[in-house]
C-alpha cells in the first residue's frame, strides 16, 4: 500500500471524528427512559441507556425488527466503530476497505442463515435511517472484523504465494476460566474473562446487549456496537447456558465455504438449552474463522466443558467438579502440530504460557473459595509468573494484560513493543447470578488503570498511525447488569 493512502486513511478519520463528534455527544436517546427518538413501531420495544462506562441496549423482536432497533440505536457508536476497525484493519493487512466488502458479500453473505441475513440488513438500515452512510456488506465486513484479517487473508496469501504481503499470524486475545464443584464457594459454576485486543478496538468494546428475539432464548452479552454476536465473547442465556472463550494463539485455517464464525457463535448462544447443543451449533459449518477455546456453562446441571474448536481438530473435555482456564494457548497436542503455525507450550516466558501458569496458581490456592468477587480479583492480576512472580507487573504475562507497558511486545501475535492493547474489559458471574439473568462487568483495564492516548503517543510515536482514533480509555467500576432493567 503506497504512503498516499496511509495519508488518506488518516485524513479520513480525522474528518470522521470531527463530522461525528456532535452526533456522538447528543446520542439517539433522551436522558431518563433511553427511547429512540422516532416514531417508527419497529422501535417501540427498544431502548438504551449508559451505566458504569456502558451502554446497556434493550432489542426485542423480529430479527430484522431487532437489528433495526441496534443499528438505530447505536448509529453513532457504529459509525465510530466502524472507522476504528477500518484504520485498524486496512494498516494491517495493508488492503483496503473494497476487499473486506467484497469479501463479506462474495464469501461471507451467501453462507448466513436467512435469519441473520434478516438482522444484518436490519441494522444497516436502522444506521442509515439515524444518517450513517453505510451498507449492508460494510455491516457484515465489520461482523467479521475478528476472521477475516486473521484467518482469510494469510489464508489467502499462502494460497496466492503473496510473498510481499505482510506477515499476519492469528492472535491470542482474553483471560477466562470456569470452575465448579469443590473449587468454588457454594459449588455452582463460576465463569469470568477479560478481553484483550487493541485499545483502538477496545475502549468501544463497551456495550451491553440483552436481546429478546422472536425464537429462541433471551441473551445478555457483551459486545461491539453493530455486531450481532458478542465477539469477544462472553454471554448468558434464559436456558441457564453460560459461555466465554480465548483465542488459539498462532492458529491456520480456514474454509471459505464454511459458514462465518460470528454467526455460529451467536446463534449457538440463542439456540443452545445445553452444553451439547452449543457444542453442536457452533460447530455446524465450522469455516476455521476465529479458532477459539470455548468455555461453556450449564446453570442448570452445574457441568462445565471446554471445547478446543480447530477445523480439524475439536476436541471437548467436560466436568461437575473441577475447573477450565484459557489464556489462549491450545491445549490439544494433535491441534498444536497440525493447526498452528508452530505453537510453543514449552516456552514459559510468552503471554499465553505465563498466563496458563498464573491462572493454575490461582485455581489451586483458591480451591472451595472461587465466587464472582474473587473472579473480579483473578481478572485484575498483575503477577508475572515467569519473571518476578513475588511482585506485580502490568504487563503482558499479567492475566490483566498491559502491552503497552512491555518492550518484549507479544511476538506471536506479531504484537510489537509497547503495543497499545491488552485487557480492555471484563465479565464474571455465576449459576445464581445466571438464574436471574444478571453479571458483573467492568469497563476499560479490570485492575481499573486508565489508559491516555496523548500520554501514550508522546512516548511512542511509532504508533501515531492511531491518533485519529486511539482515545482515553478510563476504567469504570464493576457494574451489575440484568436483562430487562430499565435506568
Amino acid at each position: 500500500m503506497q504512503n498516499g493512502l496511509h495519508s488518506s486513511w488518516r485524513i479520513s478519520a480525522a474528518l470522521f471524528v470531527f463530522c461525528w463528534a456532535p452526533i456522538i455527544a447528543s446520542a439517539s436517546a433522551p436522558a431518563g427512559s433511553g427511547k429512540a427518538q422516532s416514531s417508527d413501531p419497529r422501535l417501540e420495544k427498544s431502548y438504551r441507556f449508559e451505566k458504569g462506562g456502558w451502554t446497556y441496549v434493550h432489542l426485542e423482536g423480529s430479527p430484522s425488527d431487532i437489528g433495526y432497533q441496534h443499528g438505530y440505536l447505536l448509529a453513532p457508536e457504529i459509525a465510530d466503530g466502524l472507522a476504528a476497525i477500518k484504520l485498524f484493519d486496512m494498516h494491517e493487512t495493508q488492503r483496503d476497505w473494497e476487499f473486506f466488502r467484497k469479501a463479506a458479500r462474495e464469501m461471507l453473505w451467501p453462507h448466513i442463515d436467512a435469519e441473520y441475513q434478516d438482522e444484518l440488513q436490519g441494522i444497516a438500515d436502522g444506521a442509515k435511517a439515524h444518517g450513517d452512510d453505510l451498507d449492508v456488506y460494510d455491516i457484515v465486513a465489520l461482523n467479521a472484523f475478528e476472521e477475516v484479517p486473521d484467518y482469510y487473508i494469510p489464508w489467502l496469501n499462502k494460497k496466492d504465494r503473496a510473498s510481499k504481503s505482510p506477515k499476519l499470524s492469528a492472535p491470542g486475545n482474553c483471560s477466562a476460566f470456569i470452575a465448579t464443584g469443590a473449587y468454588t464457594k457454594d459449588h455452582q459454576i463460576v465463569i469470568a474473562h477479560n478481553n484483550w485486543t487493541s485499545y483502538l478496538a477496545g475502549e468501544r468494546w463497551v456495550i451491553i446487549f440483552d436481546i429478546v428475539p422472536q425464537n429462541g432464548e433471551r441473551i445478555l452479552m457483551d459486545g461491539f456496537p453493530g455486531v450481532i454476536t458478542s465477539d469477544d465473547d462472553f454471554g448468558i442465556n434464559a436456558a441457564g447456558i453460560m459461555i466465554t472463550e480465548t483465542t488459539i494463539t498462532q492458529f491456520e485455517g480456514w474454509d471459505p465455504n464454511g459458514k462465518p464464525e460470528f454467526m455460529r457463535s451467536r446463534k449457538a448462544l440463542q439456540y443452545a438449552q445445553s452444553i451439547d447443543d452449543y457444542v453442536r451449533i457452533i460447530k455446524e459449518g465450522n469455516n476455521g474463522g476465529y479458532a477459539n477455546d470455548w468455555l461453556i456453562g450449564d446453570r442448570k446441571t452445574g457441568e462445565i466443558a471446554y471445547l478446543e474448536l480447530g477445523l480439524k481438530n475439536t476436541p471437548l473435555w467436560r466436568t461437575k467438579d473441577g475447573y477450565f482456564v484459557s489464556s489462549n494457548f491450545p491445549r490439544d497436542p494433535k491441534l498444536i502440530r497440525e493447526e498452528t503455525s508452530g505453537f510453543d507450550p514449552s516456552d514459559e516466558s510468552s503471554s499465553m504460557n505465563a498466563r496458563h501458569v498464573r491462572w493454575e496458581e490461582l485455581m489451586k490456592e483458591s480451591k472451595g473459595k472461587i465466587d464472582v468477587e474473587m473472579a473480579e480479583q483473578f481478572l485484575s492480576d498483575h503477577v508475572d509468573s515467569f519473571e518476578k512472580p513475588e511482585q506485580s507487573q502490568p504487563n503482558e504475562r499479567s492475566l490483566c494484560g498491559h502491552v503497552d507497558a512491555s518492550s518484549r511486545g507479544v511476538k506471536e501475535w506479531g504484537w510489537e513493543a509497547y503495543n497499545p492493547g491488552g485487557a480492555v474489559q471484563g465479565k464474571a458471574t455465576n449459576s445464581a447470578l445466571t438464574a436471574s439473568m444478571s453479571f458483573v462487568a467492568r469497563a476499560g483495564h479490570p485492575c481499573g488503570a486508565d489508559f491516555l492516548a496523548a500520554d501514550f503517543l508522546d512516548h511512542h510515536p511509532e504508533f501515531d498511525w492511531q491518533k485519529p482514533l486511539l482515545r482515553d480509555m478510563k476504567a469504570g467500576p464493576w457494574t451489575t447488569f440484568q436483562a430487562g432493567e430499565i435506568k
